[in-house]
């Protein structure tokens, strides 16, 4: 039973025993209906860690627009555990990065995602900026981005075609990029600092949670298996290494340093999600693929077994536990 039904038995049960001690008078009170509690405004913004994008996370969301929402990620899971009690706009996108989120229109890619095929309904049109789902009386926001303002996809790939040029030794990877990554991450603390503010302008009471991103690498890089294409395929150990401590474990600390400054929420996939990377036994993290037969693309993203891990995680701060 999830942990909110289990809260809300316990309450019923209450109820039930207090009625018995009441006055009559108390008792006919008790008896006129009750108001109905109006639903928790929640809007659920993000790139594909939050739309779940990979066909491991199920089919789309309808209707269509290009941004890959699956049924099994984390606000869809969310929102048939709440059922009534929220109100959900789920407007995530793949490819979104902290200004597509607040300033940006974007230009979705809808799935399969290159390089393994192009959507058959592409190009599709732009989509607002996610805060457009923002008003006043919304109470709860959550957002999970960040990655493709790092250009974590491009990374990935460069990885990969370096680690077989290579032929999986030293760290080609971390030679092109280690350069480049600390002023990424300034844009990314700018950029992210900046999107915070424009949602507190939007929508001044609500609780502003932050999503951060879990174990994508395992703490030991040499678990993974080179050419391993449900792993990291052709990616070096060093290069593993090198991304796991100097792009994920850094992207997460920004999340976590910017949303502090704003006395907003963070929750920490990170710690709970050690020993579920893609390449553990027990993976809440796809690789490159998910199956090779038949070829289902993943590109690195969380299963349905790690979006129900996020989704377990955020329900409860959602609801302000």
């Amino acid at each position: 039973m999830p942990r909110f039904l289990s809260r809300l038995a316990v309450a019923g049960t209450a109820v039930v025993l207090a009625a018995g001690l009441t006055t009559p008078t108390t008792a006919r009170a008790a008896a006129k209906p009750a108001e109905r509690t109006p639903a928790l405004t929640w809007v659920a913004m993000g790139d594909s860690f939050t739309a779940g994008v990979i066909e491991a996370t199920g089919p789309e969301t309808e209707p269509r627009d290009g941004c890959a929402r699956t049924v099994r990620s984390y606000p869809e899971i969310i929102r048939r555990d709440l059922g009534s009690l929220v109100e959900l706009s789920n407007v995530s996108c793949s490819g979104a990065t902290s200004l597509d989120v607040h300033a940006n229109k974007q230009s979705p890619l809808g799935r399969p995602l290159p390089p393994l095929g192009t959507d058959p309904d592409a190009p599709y049109p732009p989509v607002p900026p996610q805060t457009d789902a923002v008003d006043p009386d919304t109470r709860v926001i959550t957002v999970g981005v960040g990655g493709n303002d790092l250009g974590f996809g491009r990374i990935l790939k460069d990885c990969i075609e370096l680690g077989a040029t290579h032929l999986g030794q030293g760290t080609p990877c971390k030679d092109k990029y280690a350069a480049q990554l600390p002023g990424r991450l300034d844009r990314l603390r700018t950029d992210y600092g900046t999107m915070l503010l424009a949602l507190h302008r939007r929508a001044p009471s609500a609780k502003v949670i932050t999503v951060g991103y879990p174990h994508l690498i395992p703490e030991d890089a040499g678990r993974c298996q080179y050419g391993d294409l449900l792993q990291f395929a052709t990616f070096t150990t060093g290069d593993l290494a090198w991304a796991r401590t100097s792009v994920l474990e850094p992207l997460n600390a920004v999340i976590a340093q910017e949303s502090g400054a704003q006395q907003d929420t963070f929750v920490d996939l990170y710690p709970a999600s050690a020993g579920h990377s893609a390449c553990d036994p027990e993976h809440w993290v796809d690789g490159v693929l998910t199956s090779v037969v038949p070829l289902t693309y993943a590109l690195v993203h969380p299963n349905a077994l790690g979006q129900a891990f996020a989704a377990a995680r955020i329900e409860d701060v959602v609801l302000g536990g």
